[in-house]
């Protein structure tokens, strides 16, 4: 495999059709939220893209049978307003050409199919409290409104947006399509349920979606125990390393 392709599994009609794109990136945040979508409303798949600039390993599944790493199309058909396609994998391009092919690769799909608003979502590394926010960015002044008033925050002046959620917001432009991006507070270290719920939040808002999203509430906690105890480990090992230099000044100062 030389180049980024994509198979399609049958034809698909959609209407008027938003790609929603989560791949994993900081915390898993577009990853867990997408994954979350397509659960809830039963999304079909439809289309794998592979590519060489995926990490060069295969995965085992439980009979033994391996197979690439590989993105994937899902599609769900909204009888309420917009189709929805939904786009998410087991990996980002793990090189900055590779990043471009993939996002030059998705528009073009995306594109065939009648979609003319993308929306990526990830994760915007920053120390948490309490609720995460959530940062939008866009190629739209109007588009960017009316994240805004589904209670997104503007995404600060200067701030990079890596990965294949910033490369297809700044090349979807090119294709004529509008593009969103929707970017969950998180630490980043660890996947956080906590942040995709925040920027499910936002999302629905702007596609006037209902969707339950208490489901996503265990994972929270789980997630929270886990990082209780990282903080626990910390703290010990810094007594421990404090009790090290104590009893090492403590030594040094007898002998001298």
């Amino acid at each position: 495999m030389r180049r980024t392709i994509i198979k399609e599994r049958g034809p698909v009609e959609l209407k008027n059709p938003v790609l929603i794109e989560g791949l994993p990136g900081l915390g898993m945040v577009g990853r867990i939220a997408t994954k979350y979508l397509v659960k809830k409303l039963k999304a079909k798949p439809f289309a794998h893209l592979y590519s060489p600039h995926f990490p060069y390993y295969v995965i085992v599944n439980k009979k033994g049978n391996v197979r690439l790493l590989r993105g994937v199309f899902y599609y769900w058909q909204n009888s309420k307003g917009r189709d929805l396609m939904f786009f998410t994998g087991d990996s980002q391009a793990q090189t900055i050409e590779g990043q471009y092919e993939l996002a030059a690769k998705i528009i073009e799909f995306a594109k065939s199919k009648g979609v003319n608003l993308i929306v990526t979502l990830g994760g915007f590394r920053k120390e948490v409290e309490e609720t995460p926010k959530v940062y939008v960015a866009s190629t739209s002044e109007s588009l960017l409104e009316e994240a805004l008033k589904a209670d997104g925050l503007k995404s600060p002046s200067g701030n990079p947006i890596v990965g294949i959620a910033g490369i297809l917001l700044g090349m979807a432009r090119f294709s004529g399509i509008d593009a969103l991006c929707l970017l969950g507070e998180t630490r980043g270290y660890l996947p956080d349920p906590k942040a995709a719920k925040s920027v499910l939040k936002v999302l629905c808002k702007i596609l006037n979606l209902e969707i339950d999203l208490s489901g996503l509430d265990m994972e929270i906690e789980r997630a929270e125990k886990l990082l209780e105890k990282m903080r626990q480990i910390e703290t010990k090992r810094e007594l421990y390393v404090k009790r090290l230099q104590r009893e090492e000044r403590e030594r040094t100062s007898y002998i001298s």
